[in-house]
């Protein structure tokens, strides 16, 4: 098997990609039990005064990380691209993000909203960053051809490990505060008191440690770039790519308008994953163990999905997957906000009142689930077939300052998505019809990509 060659087209060891997929299992439990289904819903049901309030303080979070990200992330692809390896640059954001997970342990009930929304604002934008990073490697690593398949196995991969981990939470440490037992009828390990919070509180560490221990394997068997010029060189120099690739982005127009398109649709892609767990914390008053096992469900289907995709964008091309993947996220949508207790699709279908016990005992409930499926099978590879999509259409060497702009397209108006949902949801009093502006994020998006080139690097 051939090495990874300076000017990239060749491919690595398997173990250098099987190390490298093991970043986005290392990853996933921190969007999946943190800021999705466990410790985002605990802080607007628990720490917020009401879900109303909850839900636009998270959102108004998720706007903050965004406009951080969006400035900062063009120009760290650039110098890292200048200066050479990106191991360095992923090590000292992990930093970041470790401590930061870890501190959300001392957000209990009562200690108010500003310190742990501060510590998910520093961990997500680290955990951002890093992405850049191990993104901007994947064209070394293998072929063109082969990049499809291999971005969306990695993705199933890191949602395997995301519902790893939301297992565990759920089995081992998540208990009914009317119970004091877990789903599996367990005690919670190390004594976790559901009442204060210590079951979702718990996340931050167990996604810490998760990610400290899975992330060495890319550190130690991934193929890096050689290191370049110092720092200060490598600042200016990335600077000035950086504008360079700027003006350079009016001649590649087919670029410049995948960019575009994805800075629009991934705005409700990122709002929907970070929006939809709180929403329906708010609208059925899910607890740790419900959302949790909702969130199992939508993993599942999610790895699924991701495998499956990893097929059809090798014989149909990203292009092909990203607005399937679309069109079922803005089915999706329209379905979550048009379902409440005793209805879905905006009244037309009525459903049983009536709750019959148990998990998910109301036929909205479940309804609710089955629009949930339709997320799960398609945003993992709406963002691994995206991936897949820029890496065909730049060359391995510009990689860094165009996942760069990659990462400033799903990120430089991504506080328009949150802050939309955050001040309807203020000004109407309703989380539905703040959720239901994400669908026109996504029909926009999905519009404007239907008119871009494939690989985007050729002209049409």
């Amino acid at each position: 098997m051939a090495s990874v060659t300076e000017s990239g087209g060749g491919r690595a060891s398997r173990l250098s990609i099987g190390a490298w997929m093991l970043f986005d299992w290392a990853a996933q439990p921190f969007f999946t039990v943190v800021t999705t289904f466990v410790f985002g819903p605990y802080l607007v049901s628990r720490l917020a005064e009401d879900p109303v309030t909850g839900q636009a303080a998270w959102s108004y979070t998720l706007t903050i990380s965004g406009i951080a990200i969006a400035l900062a992330a063009p120009v760290l692809g650039s110098i890292a691209d200048a200066s050479g390896p990106r191991k360095p640059w992923i090590g000292a954001f992990a930093v970041v993000k470790i401590l930061s997970l870890a501190a959300l342990w001392f957000a209990a009930p009562g200690s108010g909203l500003v310190f742990p929304l501060a510590m998910v604002v520093l961990a997500t934008v680290a955990a951002e960053f890093s992405i850049v990073f191990n993104d901007s490697m994947m064209p070394r690593l293998v072929p063109p051809a082969e990049t499809g398949r291999i971005s969306n196995i990695a993705w199933g991969f890191g949602y395997l490990g995301g519902m790893i981990v939301l297992i565990a939470v759920v089995t081992l440490l998540a208990a009914s505060p009317d119970t004091g037992r877990t789903i599996a009828g367990l005690e919670p390990l190390f004594g976790l008191d559901p009442a204060s919070g210590e079951d979702a509180r718990v996340t931050g560490p167990v996604s810490a440690l998760w990610y400290l221990v899975f992330v060495l394997p890319m550190f130690l068997f991934t193929p890096d770039r050689p290191r370049g010029p110092p720092v200060r060189g490598a600042v200016r120099t990335g600077l000035a790519e950086l504008r360079h690739t700027l003006g350079e982005l009016r001649q590649r127009s087919g670029i410049l308008r995948f960019l575009i398109a994805r800075m629009i649709y991934q705005d409700g892609v990122n709002g929907l994953i970070a929006l939809g767990g709180t929403f329906a914390a708010g609208m059925f008053a899910w607890q740790t163990v419900e959302l949790g096992l909702f969130g199992i469900i939508l993993n599942v289907v999610a790895i699924g999905g991701c495998l499956y995709a990893s097929r059809l964008d090798r014989r149909l091309g990203s292009k092909v997957v990203v607005v399937a993947s679309l069109v079922c996220l803005v089915v999706a949508t329209l379905g979550i906000v048009s379902t409440g207790p005793g209805f879905t699709l905006f009244g037309l279908v009525p459903l049983p009142a009536g709750d019959t016990g148990g998990l998910f005992g109301t036929a909205a409930e479940k309804a609710y689930i089955i629009f949930g499926l339709l997320v799960g099978v398609a945003f993992g590879p709406v963002q691994a077939s995206a991936r897949s999509y820029l890496a065909q259409s730049v060359h391995p060497d510009e990689a860094g300052r165009y996942f760069g702009l990659y990462a400033l397209s799903g990120r430089a108006t991504s506080f328009l998505a949150p802050l939309s949902v955050g001040l309807i949801t203020t000004a109407t009093g309703s989380a539905r019809a703040g959720m239901a502006v994400l669908i026109v994020f996504l029909v926009a998006g999905l519009i404007l990509l239907l008119r871009t080139p494939y690989p985007a690097g050729r002209a049409r």
